[in-house]
């Protein structure tokens, strides 16, 4: 019941907010029109001008109810809202808190100054700047979002702004329109003028009205572009997605209710020269403006169900209701697919061109044939890339792409895989050539990529049908299955990182690596996750005693590197007993793992891959010496092997010079992902 009541209060507030914005920005347009309009709607002004007060009390009211019940959903207790010590303690110790502070203030102060210039005779001047004033609490409402709370970039925070602003223009003014219509109504004579009053209020808005929804469609694709991060299958399978397909459904009527009214009875009204059609035409607009109106309130009530559910990031889609899926990645090279995706966008582009045309002759061309070719051509592009999928597709992996998840891949592979997968991966093991069906290249070719790792699991679960290949379910652990998943991934993705060197290429930051946690001798425990937006990570893996001279040099190195926010992280690739890691504890001022690091060595030797040594025969090469650097945002950025590369970093000055190219970027990335994709 609580949550009930939150909702309503933040639809509430939110409505009222829009409400007032669209009301000053009809205000405006009336006002800046001829004197004729403002004298016959002088009563439709007072009555507006009585009613903006109240809205502006329910901003702050409506506020006052969401704090009050976050207040209890978080201690659990209705007394808690009498205790000031409570309010205080969550509106200044928390983001959301000091949001909500700002948001409260500003409606007040908004609620003074409209009760102290209610009296006042206004000009388009006082409307302007009431608009802006009830534009504040919106803007500031955004910082309060999903969208601010996931990152806090400019270009997202000011599309989501424009967005919710432009949509309180839009919706705001449907009820005054309203008003006013009816106002239209009790007036005694009726002007059917090609230049009614009426009909020049509402044309004024409607070419504001336009513009305003094309860039409400333009922010809300970007904002839902950022949350969805590429993971739209949400739409289809989450409640998340159901209540903004909901949404998007409720736009389209609302966008065909609003051309026709643009396209016919604007038109009509203006154009009516009896006054049974002129009484008519207006009859119409009302009913269907009305109705364009209660379904934006309800569109309103799913955004606001939208800003408290669970964020996109956070879901997991356990069943795939459908039996297919649209990607290019897994489809765009096999034969025709192309040809056949561009033969339907030209099919689509025809029915746009007839579309338009139908616009400019007035209804000459039937729109049942835009109609058609629509459905053909939306049809033939994507039956092109439609393939097959399973309930198990886009499940989020049980295991993060962690090193010990890696290594137990790594070792039932090794087991269950290798001898028809071969070592690598290549499909080269000594069973392929028995094989009815020819295996996939999992190292080098992009097959790894083409599909989701809920597509490999239900391979690996239940067998692919028509090949070879039988499903592990009764043989691995739900655990060793995603270790496995995670193990191709880690594969597939060392091999791509055979673009690295020594150097830091700026501003390609896209190599996410392994995650590990450690423990050293003294019993200090720490995850590579702790120096995300801190400290870029140099990873040094290690043979004792082959890697002593190198240890000594970074050892000698530390103090500069340390200057620079360089966490320095031994690993040993050996396994060395308790005296040998006491004693490298000891001797170095640097971290030395001593539980994990066989994971963590495991896990980062899949990355030993370079241009000029592919390494793809056999088990592989296993380098004494490894060291990779990893930046602040948890990405992969360079990798020296001493054995093999020209350029070294036994140039403390070179490698420094790395490190200071990663310190001086600012690059918009968001952190690496801790779970496959």
């Amino acid at each position: 019941m609580l949550e009930v009541v939150a909702a309503f209060a933040r639809w509430l507030q939110l409505a009222a907010n829009f409400i007032l914005l669209g009301s000053y920005i009809c205000l405006v347009i009336a006002k800046s029109g001829t004197g004729k309009i403002a004298s016959n709607y002088k009563s439709w002004m007072e009555k507006l001008e009585r009613l903006l007060p109240w809205f502006a009390i329910f901003i702050p009211l409506g506020l006052m109810v969401v704090m009050a019940s976050t207040i209890v959903q978080i201690t659990g207790n209705v007394s808690n809202l009498l205790q000031p010590d409570q309010w205080i303690s969550i509106t200044t110790d928390t983001r959301a808190g000091k949001i909500w502070i700002f948001r409260i203030g500003i409606s007040l102060l908004l609620l003074i100054l409209i009760i102290a210039f209610n009296k006042i005779k206004k000009t388009v001047y006082h409307y302007s700047f009431f608009a802006i004033a009830a534009s504040l609490p919106l803007i500031v409402s955004t910082f309060a979002s999903h969208t601010a709370l996931e990152a806090l970039s400019p270009t997202t925070i000011l599309s989501y702004a424009i967005h919710v602003v432009l949509a309180a223009v839009w919706l705001g003014a449907l009820p005054v329109l309203l008003l006013l219509m009816y106002e239209d109504k009790k007036l005694a004579s009726f002007e059917v003028t090609g230049n009614s009053d009426l009909s020049s209020v509402l044309n004024r808005f409607s070419s504001v009205a336009f513009p305003a929804m094309l860039l409400i469609i333009l922010t809300g694709v970007i904002v839902s572009d950022h949350i969805f991060n590429g993971y739209y299958a949400a739409l289809i399978a989450t409640p998340y997605g159901w209540l903004l397909s909901g949404k998007i459904l409720l736009l389209i009527l609302i966008l065909l209710i609003a051309n026709r009214v643009r396209s016919e009875w604007l038109p009509a009204l203006s154009q009516s020269i009896k006054m049974s059609d002129n009484v008519k035409t207006k009859e119409n607009l009302r009913k269907w403006v009305g109705f364009e109106f209660v379904l934006a309130m309800i569109l309103l009530l799913l955004a606001t169900l939208l800003t408290n559910s669970v964020p996109v990031k956070d879901l997991n889609i356990e069943k795939w209701p459908l039996p297919f899926r649209f990607s290019i990645d897994a489809t765009w090279n096999l034969p025709n697919v192309a040809l056949q995706v561009w033969i339907g966008v030209a099919i689509l582009s025809i029915a746009i061109v007839l579309m338009v045309w139908e616009r400019l002759q007035h209804g000459k061309v039937k729109r049942l044939i835009p109609t058609v070719l629509i459905l053909i051509g939306a049809s033939v592009a994507l039956q092109a890339i439609a393939i097959r999928a399973y309930p198990e597709t886009y499940q989020k992996p049980m295991e993060s792409f962690n090193a010990i998840s890696i290594a137990n891949g790594a070792t039932l592979f090794s087991e269950n895989c290798g001898e028809c997968h071969g070592l690598q991966g290549k499909g080269n093991g000594i069973k392929s050539r028995t094989l009815s069906t020819k295996l996939p290249d999992l190292l080098m070719e992009p097959h790894i990529i083409e599909h989701t790792p809920g597509d490999f699991y239900h391979w690996i679960t239940y067998g692919m049908e028509n090949t070879d290949m039988p499903g592990f379910k009764e043989k691995l652990s739900n655990e060793d299955r995603w270790d496995l998943v995670n193990f191709l991934h880690a594969l597939s993705r060392g091999y791509q990182s055979r673009i690295l060197g020594p150097e830091v290429n700026p501003g390609k930051a896209y190599m996410q690596p392994p995650l590990f946690s450690y423990s050293t001798q003294d019993g200090n425990i720490g995850t590579l996750q702790d120096f995300r937006g801190n400290k870029t990570v140099l990873l040094v893996v290690f043979s004792w005693p082959q890697s002593q001279v190198r240890l000594n040099e970074l050892k000698t190195a530390h103090s500069q590197l340390k200057q620079h926010n360089v966490m320095v992280i031994a690993v040993p690739s050996n396994e060395l007993d308790e005296v040998q890691q006491e004693s490298l504890s000891k001797e170095f001022p640097f971290v030395v793992v001593s539980q994990g690091a066989l994971e963590i060595a495991v896990s980062y030797s899949l990355s030993r891959r370079t241009v000029t040594h592919p390494d793809i025969i056999g088990r592989g090469t296993q380098y004494d010496h490894m060291e990779f650097l990893i930046d602040k945002s948890g990405y992969l950025r360079a990798r020296w092997i001493p054995s093999i590369d020209e350029k070294n970093w036994l140039d403390v000055n070179f490698l420094n010079q790395q490190v200071s190219l990663l310190n001086r970027e600012n690059l918009p990335s968001s952190p690496a992902k801790e779970y496959v994709q």
